[in-house]
């Protein structure tokens, strides 16, 4: 044999003992993705407060300065009083004078009165109710898989997509949203 030939046996030796090894060791080092066969979302309901708002309008009664209304009593007793002694005479004038103040102060009172139960202001107000509402939302994936011939299943945080990867014969579970990464072995 010629020293070409020995070399060309050589380097093709070289050449399938590499690619052997490398199928070796991808044989022993397993696969590097686990097939998705089915992803089953995980629903939860939760109650979630909402508060609502609205503009009402609501009456106040106004401060009142003369609690005991002694103004109306006063100028009712002495109106009545007046109109009494204009009735009756000699000593029924007495009389009707007193009754008539008695009857006027009443009255005076119960008008005072009146008119502070109707002295009122119209305010406009917030007012807020917070009410829990129900809904459903979605807390995780139940994720059917296989991986070297087993199926098996995985709870899941994201939807992933058709295949999960693998390294060192664990599953790689990484959100890409968080960036967070777990393994997990099922």
């Amino acid at each position: 044999m010629n020293q070409a030939t020995l070399i060309g046996a050589a380097i093709g030796g070289a050449t399938v003992l590499s690619f052997g090894a490398v199928a070796g060791y991808q044989a022993v080092k397993g696969p590097s993705y686990a097939e998705v066969l089915n992803v089953q979302e995980v629903r939860q309901v939760v109650m979630t407060p909402e508060q609502s708002c609205a503009d009402v309008q609501v009456t106040h009664r106004k401060p009142v300065q003369d609690q005991q209304r002694i103004a109306g009593t006063a100028i009712g007793a002495v109106l009545g009083g007046v109109l009494g002694h204009q009735m009756g005479g000699g000593n029924g004038k007495t009389l009707t004078t007193v009754v008539g103040a008695a009857a006027g102060g009443y009255a005076g009172n119960k008008v005072q009165q009146n008119m502070q139960n109707n002295d009122t202001t119209v305010q406009t107000e917030r007012r807020c109710k917070t009410a829990n509402v129900k809904h459903e939302e979605v807390v995780g994936y139940d994720v059917k898989y296989s991986l070297g011939g087993k199926i098996d299943t995985v709870r899941m945080n994201h939807r992933p997509d058709e295949r999960i990867p693998v390294k060192d014969g664990q599953l790689v579970l990484a959100d890409a949203a968080t960036g967070s990464r777990t393994t997990a072995t099922n």
